[in-house]
């Protein structure tokens, strides 16, 4: 079994380029940079002998160590305590034109003894660096097409001709400093300069006033710490440059033990990135909804015929998956780079594009000319094609299907593109009413199941899935409508797991069982508290809320029997769904 931790032991640090996990025990154990989908150069967590780290250890087997995060900020602070003696740690992503991974010890009683080990290895763990020293604490790490110049104001020495390695100690009132900051490996041949300790200090203090200011957008009744930690962590899951959100910042976190159910997330799917715009716009923060708008129509070249599931970062359309030869998380393989679902057909993610423009004339911000020709060729699209079997929301690995929520995502696109031209004096097709109302048949009737008093997965099958819960979303039915009240009471019995939720019943196809979907037990969450559920609303919140580790992250799924997180981490899916679910309790009382 690999050693490497649970995952409720580390925190994310973000400068939304590129992220980081780091562990409680001091380790950095998975790091890429510059952007959250370059090649990793510590991947030890993917691989524990192999995949490199950059750990922190103090030197007594007797420290006590707390980690959390400078308030409103994700900057991780952890306090060292043992025998008199204690410091703390602040570990971030410096934000600024460079990409700086910064950590700072700090003495606050006695003398705390640390040792740190730095072993980068670029490309997924594939690389050992060349190092070259250019003074004391100064060093190139080098390797293929990746650079890093490491500083530290604590003497470092190479070791085993790749590592770096030092011994530090720190006294009440001092500071030792560590800075790895990436450069292209063609200009590291010029020479350099590490940045000065007090430079480092202001970036510390600049970092944490960033985050703060950012927010400060968050509406004052919407301030519940828990909300914005949520916030805080979807905002670390932008790509500053394009307004890209990601998934989550790994790859290959294993959704069931040592299974296969591994994926690579660090990618910007369509449909969760407009959740995570919606949540944070309803939270007061509007300039991600209006950025990643426009990164769609970018990506897409403005035309619904071009779109595709997922995309890189930077707007790149080719991510295809390919496997490395790691160990994978405890042992659970492949570990895959890439994501194949860029090739899948999901008619859904037509119905959140254009709610997403529907919010905002919403909001006094309609589209223009050019974007109203996008979303008229959306709407074109979801008039054509809800007859067609898709892949649906869960990216379903077996044959596809005609998935009832696709069929309420496109029947909300034509819904709303209809009133957006109404509204703004376009012309809507007389196709568009005409699609629109026999897709409402279809979902109301042929998609609910009379004897069982529920909504199904998908047309001619008897399956349940948690995306019923989400029909009252698209605006199909009313959240109190008997036929929601009563799917809401099925899901719940026949999809439960100890007090949370799993996203479908029967076989998909792959080995292992996953564990229980933590946003589906925040969507039944907001089903509950919007049904005037309140009581039921607040017992499956708060056994919601016992699925968030120490730091307030949430994972992809859970291990409902031991409690450990699974899938990848932490998740902007489930975060969302929390924000979702918070404001709903709110709402609902």
């Amino acid at each position: 079994m690999s050693p490497a931790p649970s995952l409720r032991h580390y925190g994310l640090i973000s400068d939304c380029h590129g992220a980081a996990l780091v562990s409680r025990a001091g380790g950095i154990d998975w790091c890429c940079v510059p952007r959250f989908d370059s090649g990793s150069c510590f991947a030890r967590l993917l691989d524990w002998p192999r995949g490199g780290h950059w750990s922190l250890t103090p030197r007594r087997s007797t420290v006590e160590a707390t980690m959390g995060y400078v308030e409103r900020t994700n900057v991780l602070e952890t306090t060292l305590k043992a025998r008199g003696a204690e410091a703390r740690v602040y570990d971030f992503f410096a934000i600024g034109e460079e990409r700086q991974l910064v950590r700072i010890v700090e003495g606050v009683r006695g003398t705390v003894l640390l040792d740190t080990e730095m072993c980068v290895r670029f490309d997924y763990g594939a690389v050992r660096p060349w190092l070259r020293r250019d003074g004391d604490g100064l060093f190139r790490v080098i390797g293929g097409d990746d650079g890093l110049v490491v500083a530290a104001d604590a003497p470092l020495e190479v070791r085993r001709d790749h590592d770096l390695a030092g011994e530090i100690a720190v006294r009440a009132g001092e500071r030792v400093r560590l800075v790895a900051t990436y450069g292209d490996p063609h200009r590291l041949e010029e020479p350099i300069a590490g940045p000065l300790p007090s430079e480092l200090d202001e970036r510390l203090e600049s970092t944490i006033a960033w985050w703060r200011d950012w927010a400060e957008q968050v509406h004052p009744e919407h301030r519940d710490h828990r909300v914005v930690r949520s916030a805080l962590t979807l905002r670390a899951l932008v790509y500053e440059p394009t307004g890209a959100i990601i998934a989550a910042p790994t790859t290959s976190l294993p959704e069931a033990p040592r299974g296969v159910r591994n994926w690579d997330y660090r990618y910007s799917w369509a449909r969760d990135s407009t959740f995570s715009v919606r949540a944070l716009a309803t939270l007061g923060c509007e300039t991600e909804p209006d950025r990643f708008g426009r990164f769609i129509m970018r990506s897409a070249a403005g035309h619904a015929a071009d779109m595709q599931v997922a995309y890189g970062v930077g707007g790149e359309r080719r991510i295809d998956a390919s496997e490395l030869p790691l160990r994978g998380y405890r042992g659970a393989r492949p570990v895959r780079v890439g994501n194949g679902a860029i090739r899948q057909v999901q008619h859904d993610e037509v119905g959140e594009i254009i709610g997403l423009a529907w919010r905002r004339a919403q909001q006094g911000r309609p589209p223009d000319d050019d974007e109203w020709r996008f979303l008229a060729t959306i709407a074109d699209m979801a008039a054509r094609v809800w007859r067609e079997p898709d892949r649906g929301f869960w990216e379903y690995p077996g044959e596809p299907r005609r998935f009832v929520h696709s069929t309420a995502a496109c029947w909300s696109a034509l819904h709303r593109a209809r009133e957006l031209a109404a509204a703004m004096r376009r012309r809507a097709p007389a196709r568009w009413r005409r699609e629109q109302d026999a897709a409402f048949e279809a979902v109301l009737e042929a998609g609910y199941d009379e004897g069982r008093g529920t909504f199904v997965q998908a047309f001619g099958h008897r399956a349940l899935d948690a995306t019923s819960l989400l029909l009252p979303v698209t605006g199909i039915i009313a959240w109190d409508d008997p036929r929601m009240v009563s799917t809401t009471d099925v899901l719940r019995e026949r999809l439960g797991d100890r007090g949370f939720l799993r996203r479908y019943d029967g076989d998909d196809g792959l080995p292992g069982r996953e564990g229980a979907f933590l946003a589906c037990s925040f969507w039944l969450v907001e089903c509950l508290a919007r049904q005037g559920r309140a009581r039921e609303a607040h017992q499956v919140y708060e056994r919601a809320l016992e699925a968030a580790t120490p730091l307030g992250l949430f994972s992809e799924e859970l291990n409902a029997r031991s409690g450990e997180p699974l899938g990848n981490f932490p998740q902007g899916l489930t975060h969302l769904a929390h924000i979702a679910a918070a404001l709903a309790m709110r709402d609902g009382g």
